[in-house]
């Protein structure tokens, strides 16, 4: 287990000045150090000292604001650029990462030359950081405060955390003034009395906390990713950054996916691609299918129509060093007869195509439509992408009209209906002139009322019926309108008047 600390604010990078320099934030209704580089430290100042204290000391210290939302971001980038060591890795806010390595040292030569080549290429950006090995992530993370580069087998956290002073456990600073008044100044202190002692005093929760220490217990790390069913990866010698080059990757890697995946009998369902920067920058490419995919040439195909539409181009900076593919969601294959059924080969080249013009303008900009069990037009119908419930929209029952019999509902429904001003109207029937869209219609024909009582059980105009009528103007217009309420029982009473019930277009007809 590693876990790296940054000791800087993000948003400012303080670099070596001859000055000291500190980043401040306020705590408790006073500016206190938040961070600090080497010299203000040689200089007797530490985190958590007021700005005043600070300035006593050292009047020439040069002062910075934390930015604590620009900390997140960076560390969330210095947690997507350590992917490329493992793929579990968890954020330990504020300035920490956890990395389970389980299973990766032997890909960078041992855990020694792991941390070396880790916290060689952070230094290397601008950050400082303290690493350590452990057998669980608490005692990993209570070295780095003390012990950089430490490396602990299992079964020597214990010995390994003894001397250390019980501030490294990262407990809250009320349990250590406590612990520090009790005489118990180091973890080896804590550790000799008895648990139900220190339960009693100070929480069940710092005692989880001592034993993960000493490696008498352990908790999971919560990575910031899920883990993908399968991964695959070329790393190189030489950063790479011709389009040739990379293209010919992600065949490859497509090619080594599929077969990994057929040893299960698994296709693909989402798909996605890394490609992890010399400086740092990672960039993540991710496409989804309709029907698990078992191809290699088809996943090769999707990327490169999902390459080709991307708005900001895959910049490879001073170039690639590592790229992986990666299937995050998959699927049993069922192997089906397709020499009989020639509607098996429809919907397979359906799906495909569904699949591309998907990569190549966004999935959720490819629907279909699913119809709803509601009376309410607005919801009668569903819009759901398209590569997730073709199968859906395939066997979906829409309700049958007698042949010749005009269409009750408009082919083109407005998503929010549009109010009008009807100028001449007759209790519950339609209106004899209305003004929409600032031009005025004179109703020669009307079909209704169709009458629709709102669901009672939702928030928004429960109470409310409204009537819709199919009119046509003088034009030859044929529209689709309704009127918001009832005349005899749905008057709103406001100020001791009554208010009429409005008149709105919800669609027209071809």
């Amino acid at each position: 287990m590693v876990t790296g600390s940054r000791e800087e604010n993000a948003s400012k990078q303080v670099k070596a000045f001859s000055e000291p320099s500190i980043v401040v934030a306020r705590q408790n209704n006073a500016l206190q150090i938040f961070a600090l580089d080497d010299a203000a430290a040689r200089l007797g100042l530490d985190v958590g000292l007021p700005l005043a204290n600070a300035r006593a000391i050292c009047p020439e210290v040069q002062v910075y604001d934390a930015d604590e939302a620009a900390d997140a971001h960076a560390l969330n980038a210095i947690a997507a650029w350590c992917d490329r060591f493992t793929p579990l890795v968890a954020l330990d806010p504020p300035y920490g990462l956890f990395l389970d390595i389980t299973g990766c040292v032997h890909l960078f030569g041992g855990e020694a030359a792991m941390m070396r080549l880790l916290c060689g290429a952070l230094t290397a950006q601008g950050f400082a950081v303290s690493a350590a090995i452990a057998g669980t992530a608490v005692c990993a993370r209570t070295l780095t405060r003390y012990a950089h580069g430490r490396i602990v087998r299992a079964g020597e956290e214990a010995d390994a955390v003894r001397p250390l002073p019980v501030s490294a456990l990262g407990a809250e600073a009320a349990v250590v003034t406590g612990l520090r008044r009790a005489g118990l100044k180091t973890i080896g202190d804590v550790a000799d009395r008895a648990r139900h002692e220190i339960t009693a005093r100070f929480g069940a929760g710092f005692t989880a906390l001592l034993e993960q220490a000493l490696g008498q217990g352990d908790a999971p790390i919560s990575p910031r990713q899920p883990l993908p069913d399968y991964i695959v990866e070329k790393r190189f010698a030489e950063p790479v950054a011709t389009e040739v080059v990379i293209s010919a990757t992600l065949s490859g890697l497509a090619a080594m996916l599929v077969a990994a995946m057929a040893q299960q009998g698994k296709g693909a369902r989402r798909l996605e691609a890394r490609f992890f920067r010399t400086d740092g920058a990672v960039r993540t490419i991710a496409v989804d299918t309709g029907q698990p995919v078992t191809r290699g040439e088809v996943i090769d195909r999707l990327f490169r129509e999902r390459l080709d539409a991307l708005s900001d181009p895959l910049d490879p900076g001073f170039g690639f060093d590592l790229i992986r593919l990666s299937a995050s969601r998959t699927e049993i294959v069922v192997q089906q007869q397709r020499d009989l059924d020639a509607n098996v080969h429809d919907n397979d080249e359906l799906a495909a195509l569904i699949d591309r013009i998907a990569a190549r303008i966004g999935g959720k900009r490819v629907v279909v439509h699913l119809p709803q069990d509601t009376h309410i037009p607005e919801r009668a119908v569903l819009a759901a992408a398209a590569q997730h419930h073709l199968a859906a929209a395939a066997h979906a029952v829409w309700p049958a009209r007698a042949e010749g019999e005009p269409p009750l509902r408009p082919l083109r429904l407005f998503e929010r209906p549009e109010q009008i001003k009807v100028i001449a109207q007759v209790p519950d029937g339609p209106p004899a002139r209305f003004v929409w869209r600032r031009a005025t219609h004179a109703v020669v024909r009307a079909e209704g009322p169709e009458r629709v009582a709102m669901e009672w059980w939702r928030a928004e105009n429960a109470a409310l019926t409204r009537d819709y009528f199919r009119v046509e103007d003088e034009a030859g217009l044929r529209f689709w309108l309704y009127r918001d309420g009832l005349y005899d029982r749905e008057i709103v009473q406001q100020e001791g008047r009554a208010v009429q019930p409005n008149w709105f277009m919800h669609g027209l007809f071809a």
